[in-house]
């Protein structure tokens, strides 16, 4: 395993750390500390941690998708987000000109059925002297999610659908956001009469500098009306080709997520089941998705970002899907048992989307999407934390026995608790939230210690370190929150799947705080929690080995051993968390292993910060990142050095080449 570039950059800072650590520990401003770890790494008593195990939890907040991760600039494409009463407000669109020489207005006009909102534009003044237009003409723009970002020789797919009697000559344009500076423009012309249905125009626009603060404008010069709706500007360059933004979905498939929760959270409910999250009004075609108003949220979603999207993302990410549906409860409202029917067909239909064959219902509308294979949806968890609720354990029976008569391998979610679960009561998993400060946390290690281990298994598909301390993403929290997951990790054959929530905020709109990844409309970082989930992506399918801790309370330890794929070497991973303010010299002692470990090749990686509230910013992107090294003195038994508030990782690299138990090679090779 190589050292990464950016863990480089942070050595001088580290080498600093440890200098400070020694002077407290040889001047006594903080003690030092002595601890053992000892490890059982014999292949008998290792146990296998669930191939699923860490993966990571979406939901529509924080402009997450709309103006996030779904990599459209417009927003509000359709005019849809003043609702459907018109004349209504097209927020965050606004003309170029004054009402002497353009008035638009939205009205129920479009060609799409199921948003038939669209903008009527009328352009007062022309090219004559007597009522000549202003210099550059008069329009709209759309300044898209607190500004475009439109970067040098990049090539933009532009879509927009129009209509006029009159003959159209429209500009349309990429500049910057106060229209001075041109970025890239093109003319669509057309005689009178040619648009006198609506038209779809497409058209390529690539932009000759750069501006992260542009928008795009729609002018014009000629005298007449012109209809606009589902204008989109969309970047060429997306992840995989499926309009994700690049640079954040690269962020998630560093961290090797073995399964994707989406899309939400509250999200799924709504403040009421008008504003749900519907599945099937987010697939087909963009253009004649209705959108709706996240009204938890408090932001429209035109839902480009839909089910489908979804599905796709899990895929690229090669991520299981885990589908929160929407159970007939909102934040206040409840459909009752009696007749929650037409909810559970629904979601019988959604799995039929995602994995029925081209030929039924539902997948002939995925394949037509371009997806004819089935998507590998095998979890679905019902609602969200609702087992409170009047309804929930009768409508959740109906949910479990209808989709388990039809998909049987499908692996269900409830959201009770343990005790709740019983034969008649059934779950293959059962959903846990944990939102706490950082000092019950880090007590949280141990949550699952004692809980019977048989029965199903938990899903900690949410939690986080919330409060003062946590900030905007502090290394304190993050230090907590890994111990935290240590503690599931040993934990694991109760444990199943874990998640942290949330995972992106936009910095414009911060509805919850802290978040993993943080993000503006061309910049993006990751906050010390989400360097923190580098330290568990090989986890995974890996095997965990006992390992016991004297002598200090304020350590949480876990080791395995992982396979690196990509050179196909095997280490033995010790990750230590130091949640006190002392340095700890701790000696290590590994017992059982089948293979020694090599003298060379073996590197530590630190998380720390010279503060508990360190935090991450576009200023300082890199204040709180990992730090790697190599070891000089990796063995069976070893003494290290742990920093005060840290977690560390040593990744021992195994020798495959010779066993030190010949019964185990004689096991493996027979003929020895």
């Amino acid at each position: 395993m190589g050292v990464p570039r950016w863990c480089l950059d942070c050595r001088l800072f580290h080498v600093l750390v440890l200098v400070c650590t020694l002077c407290q520990v040889l001047f006594g401003s903080v003690a030092g500390q002595t601890a053992q770890l000892s490890v059982d790494a014999s292949p008998q008593n290792g146990q296998m941690i669930p191939e699923k195990m860490f993966g990571i939890f979406f939901e529509e907040l924080n402009h997450a998708g709309a103006g996030g991760l779904w990599a459209e600039l417009v927003s509000n494409r359709g005019f849809e987000a003043g609702g459907i009463n018109t004349p209504s407000n097209i927020d965050p669109w606004l003309i170029i000109g004054d009402e002497s020489n353009i008035i638009v207005a939205t009205d129920r006009s479009s060609c799409f059925a199921s948003n038939p909102i669209a903008l009527r534009m009328e352009v007062l003044c022309g090219a004559s002297a007597t009522n000549a237009c202003p210099s550059g003409g008069v329009g709209i723009y759309n300044p898209g999610y607190w500004g475009m970002n439109i970067e040098k020789s990049k090539v933009y797919k532009v879509i927009m659908y129009i209509r006029s009697s009159d003959a159209v000559d429209l500009t349309v344009s990429l500049t910057s956001s106060d229209g001075l500076q041109n970025l890239s423009s093109y003319t669509i012309t057309a005689d009178k009469g040619d648009f006198a249905e609506w038209t779809k125009v497409e058209f390529d626009l690539q932009s000759s500098e750069r501006n992260t603060n542009s928008r795009l404008q729609l002018t014009t010069t000629k005298n007449g009306i012109i209809w606009f709706d589902q204008v989109s500007v969309m970047p060429s360059d997306t992840y995989m080709g499926h309009s994700f933004r690049k640079d954040l979905a690269s962020m998630l498939a560093n961290l090797k997520p073995r399964f994707l929760k989406f899309p939400g959270g509250n999200y799924v409910m709504g403040n009421y089941l008008l504003n749900a999250f519907r599945w099937s009004e987010t697939v087909g075609p963009w253009e004649e998705r209705p959108g709706h108003f996240n009204d938890v949220w408090d932001y429209w979603t035109d839902d480009g970002l839909g089910f489908f999207e979804f599905l796709q993302l899990a895929e690229d990410l090669g991520a299981c899907p885990v589908w929160v549906v929407n159970d007939g409860a909102s934040r206040n409202e409840q459909v009752p048992s009696a007749t929650i029917a037409a909810f559970v067909k629904d979601v019988v239909n959604g799995i039929e989307f995602a994995r029925g064959d081209p030929e039924t219902t539902w997948g002939s509308v995925r394949a037509a999407m371009g997806h004819p294979e089935p998507f590998q949806l095998y979890y679905i968890s019902i609602g969200n934390q609702e087992c409170s609720m009047q309804y929930y354990k009768e409508k959740y029976m109906k949910f479990y026995s209808a989709i388990k008569a039809s998909y049987p391998d499908i692996k269900i979610i409830s959201s009770c608790d343990r005790s709740s679960i019983s034969p008649v009561n059934p779950a293959d998993l059962y959903d846990v939230h944990v939102y706490t400060s950082s000092g019950d946390m880090f007590s949280k290690t141990r949550m699952f210690d004692n809980i019977p281990r048989s029965g199903p298994k938990a899903f900690v598909s949410e939690y986080a370190v919330t409060g003062n301390d946590a900030g905007r993403g502090t290394l304190v929290a993050a230090l907590a929150e890994a111990a935290f997951l240590i503690g599931l990790e040993r934990n694991s054959d109760v444990v199943d799947m874990a998640s942290c929530a949330p995972l992106f905020v936009n910095d414009n709109d911060r509805r919850f705080n802290p978040d993993a990844i943080v993000f503006n409309s061309w910049q993006h970082y990751g906050c010390p929690n989400y360097w923190m989930l580098h330290f568990f992506k090989d986890s995974s399918g890996a095997t965990l080995h006992p390992s016991t801790i004297q002598n200090y309370d304020q350590l949480a330890a876990s080791v395995i051993t992982w396979e690196n794929s990509n050179d196909g070497n095997s280490y033995l991973k010790i990750k230590v968390v130091n949640f006190g303010n002392k340095a700890v010299n701790l000696n290590v002692s590994v017992t059982g292993l089948e293979n020694g470990i090599q003298t060379f090749g073996s590197i530590k990686t630190v998380l720390t910060s010279g503060w508990l509230q360190d935090e991450n910013s576009f200023q300082q992107p890199d204040k709180v990142v990992p730090a790697a090294s190599p070891i000089t003195n990796a063995g069976e038994q070893m003494g290290v050095v742990l920093y005060p508030y840290s977690l560390t990782s040593f990744d021992l690299l195994l020798d495959t080449s010779t066993s030190k138990h010949p019964q185990f090679q004689s096991i493996l090779h027979p003929s020895m």
